[in-house]
């Protein structure tokens, strides 16, 4: 079967790309940028990419006709516009529009739970989508989830943050709201099951796990499974605006992305009934399963997908393509080089660096940067890396984006994500025997010239010994 799937380097997509391209399906993958996407080499010769932005009609044009199924996973609840419940409902009017003009069959829409009187913005924005959805010349089947549980997830990431940092938690009222959280896993197999699947056609059927527990259970939960004591008290008291920032803080979530949950939070998310479980054979794990497996794929270093990939998650604009070639003209630019001892260590080394390995010196310097940048509403250094050993296009190290990995030629291209007054680039170059270290600034005003000169001298040390400890063997 030929199969369209939008997202496709979304958390979502990533993780039911190789699933689909195991089951002999034919790919067509809609992105935005291609320089963002990554194939795992098992699933390439099944994987065509095309580029795709359905805000934008007239790029929909590249959509083949001969497709059989679609699947729907375009959401914009990070990203940094207001109005996206608009962008969201325009996106779905234009995915429509060209998908009837295709011999597609059914359409797969990952939907959030939406049983309450009384929604959130982004969980009436999906409802909306949804609506849109079914007025297609196709089967629409809806797969409502509620709170995801997976390693890289958003929500899975902002409870892990919030267990590991905080002892004691002083929580708003709805930390008592319930929800029925699904495993990332149970998830995957309800998407790849309705596939084609006539008993799911134009049909909305809400997907969870076995367990219905509040807030304030779930982190219980994952603290008991790290084995850690953990206090949680609600207060009556606590404005959106406070718990939203309270969360943008304390974890490596954006402040938009705080902002939708803490909203959502009060409202339940538990499903109306099961019904699809016996329909398509699945049986969900537990929440306390879910927490455990995650726990095992970031302890392997072996995350497929997290939230932070979606350029939502930070400060980029546009496609990486645009950010690629770093300007030299009315820039500061700061080159340093070094005679490489053993190629592949070094290259290892570049490979590694960010996350928990750290910048390799002055890691405290990084730190305070990050946390400064979070004052200003920036993304903080607490994104993290999502592999410790692999790097992509598209990944993020801290308050960097990738925006080429080359291994093989040992080139690595990172963009700055923090609030600065103008833009940086970072580059790691081999050429034959040497390593070429080259910070690129291009200033905005006066503020970016003071800013360069204002850090230019901690480069002195801090890039030097990074430079040192790139090469050298401990």
């Amino acid at each position: 079967m030929k199969i369209l799937l939008t997202g496709a380097t979304g958390y979502i997509g990533k993780r039911l790309l190789p699933i689909l391209t195991a089951q002999n399906h034919e790919i067509i993958c809609c992105v935005r940028d291609k320089n963002r996407f990554y194939c795992p080499p098992e699933s390439k010769k099944n994987v065509r990419v095309i580029e795709v932005d359905f805000l934008k009609e007239e790029t929909l044009k590249v959509i083949p006709k001969d497709i059989d199924a679609a699947y729907y996973l375009i959401h914009s609840m990070s990203g940094s516009a207001n109005n996206y419940d608009e962008l969201e409902h325009i996106s779905a009017e234009n995915f429509v529009k060209r998908i009837n003009q295709t011999s597609v069959k059914q359409v797969i829409y990952l939907s959030g739970i939406v049983n309450d009187t009384s929604l959130s913005k982004h969980l009436s924005s999906r409802k909306h989508v949804e609506d849109v959805l079914y007025t297609g010349e196709f089967a629409t089947t809806t797969l409502r989830a509620g709170i995801i549980i997976g390693s890289g997830s958003a929500s899975f990431e902002i409870i892990r943050d919030l267990v590991n940092k905080l002892p004691i938690m002083i929580a708003p009222k709805w930390i008592n709201t319930k929800c029925q959280p699904i495993a990332i896993a149970d998830v995957l197999e309800f998407l790849s099951k309705s596939l084609l699947n006539p008993v799911t056609y134009n049909q909305s059927f809400d997907i969870g796990g076995p367990d219905i527990l509040t807030y304030k259970a779930m982190l219980m939960g994952f603290a008991k499974a790290k084995k850690l004591k953990r206090w949680i008290f609600s207060v009556p008291v606590m404005t959106l605006k406070l718990s939203s920032y309270r969360l943008y803080f304390v974890t490596s979530t954006s402040y938009k992305l705080a902002s939708a949950l803490v909203n959502s939070m009060k409202v339940e998310i538990i499903c109306r009934d099961n019904k699809i479980n016996a329909l398509l054979k699945v049986k969900p794990m537990s929440y306390e399963q879910a927490v455990s497996k995650a726990l095992i794929k970031i302890d392997e270093s072996n995350i497929v997908s997290s939230w932070k990939d979606s350029l939502a998650s930070g400060q980029l604009t546009g496609n990486i393509s645009e950010y690629l070639k770093i300007p030299t003209q009315n820039c500061y630019i700061d080159l340093r080089k070094k005679t490489i001892e053993n190629r592949d260590y070094t290259i290892e080394r570049i490979w590694s660096i960010g996350g928990d390995t750290g910048w390799y010196y002055s890691n405290w310097l990084w730190s305070l940067r990050g946390f400064i940048d979070k004052l200003y509403g920036g993304v903080g250094s607490g994104r993290g890396r999502r592999n410790k050993y692999d790097i992509h296009a598209g990944d993020t190290l801290d308050f960097w984006r990738v925006l080429y990995a080359n291994k093989e030629k040992g080139n690595l291209i990172l963009f700055a994500e923090m609030k600065l007054p103008g833009q940086a680039w970072l580059e790691f170059k081999i050429i034959k025997n040497t390593l070429y270290q080259t910070a690129t600034f291009k200033p905005q005003g006066i503020w970016g010239k003071l800013y360069w000169y204002s850090v230019l001298p901690f480069h002195s040390f801090i890039f030097n010994g990074m430079l040192e400890n790139l090469i050298h063997k401990k």
